[in-house]
């Protein structure tokens, strides 16, 4: 029994190190076969007309996919953010608390990488008019396109997300909305399940002809707490352009992802 034990442990161990790497793996991609539940907290400032305004937004972002068919998913992302600022718009509405717009993004995506490796889906992007203040958010709705393409391979995640949203609908006294996103991404996963992320998520604004850019710079672990893995991830971003009253400098952010393998 003892030589039985012997043999088995060392494969069973082998067995869930596989299970890690390739769950470290799906954690990467935004268009994996995983359940997760990303919460992300962000901290920006020097904010605002006078620069003395404080940011701390925290996206609710559950992701969950849904076979439709031997060879394809539809993987649903949700942007559901909850808003804290101080000090960023004119006098009598300087500070702000609440619910902001939502994002709803539906990927559809083959189960299968192309033969040269690359993983992709598209669909499309929605934008929900939530906020429970108008200064959280635009009171339009909006629709779009979003695609996201990425490669795996020897440890390195690449690629790019992107979205266009337009106004369709909403408050006719405020702003219309033609906004590109892009999001290329950059990592490496060492044997011991850590990944260092650089990205950027930029923001286009048509109709003010702006810029918003920050720079992430990003370390994550995939631990168990339990039976349960978990991902945490940390960094700071620099912020390498944004508009007049945009923030400035360095901010942060922290994100703890539940994850659901099957």
């Amino acid at each position: 029994m003892t030589v039985m034990l012997y043999a088995i442990c060392p494969q069973a161990k082998a067995d869930e190190t596989s299970d890690q790497a390739e769950l470290a793996k799906k954690t990467l991609n935004p268009v994996a076969d995983l359940i997760s539940l990303p919460i992300q907290f962000n901290y920006d400032h020097k904010i605002g007309p006078t620069d003395d305004g404080r940011k701390y937004v925290a996206n609710i972002q559950p992701v969950i996919p849904f076979s439709i068919g031997p060879e394809w998913n539809i993987i649903s992302r949700t942007i559901l953010p909850l808003v804290d600022q101080d000090d960023i718009l004119p006098a009598g509405k300087a500070d702000a608390s609440g619910l902001g717009d939502t994002t709803q993004s539906f990927f559809f995506s083959p189960k299968k990488p192309t033969p040269s490796g690359w993983i992709w889906g598209a669909g499309p992007v929605i934008l929900l008019p939530t906020a429970t203040d108008d200064a959280l958010g635009g009171e339009k709705w909006g629709l779009g396109p979003t695609a996201v393409a990425l490669k795996q391979e020897h440890g390195f995640t690449y690629g790019i997300l992107a979205n266009h949203i337009w106004s369709v609908a909403g408050a006719s006294d405020r702003s219309d909305i033609s906004a590109t996103y892009l999001q290329p991404f950059f990592s490496y996963t060492t044997k011991t399940f850590t990944s260092f992320t650089i990205n950027t998520e930029s923001t286009y604004d048509w109709m003010d002809d702006e810029w918003s850019v920050p720079i992430n710079l990003m370390v994550s672990q995939l631990i168990k707490i339990g039976s349960r893995p978990i991902s945490l991830q940390a960094g700071p971003r620099y912020w390498a352009e944004s508009p007049d009253t945009g923030p400035e400098g360095w901010g942060f952010r922290l994100t703890f992802t539940l994850l659901f393998p099957k």
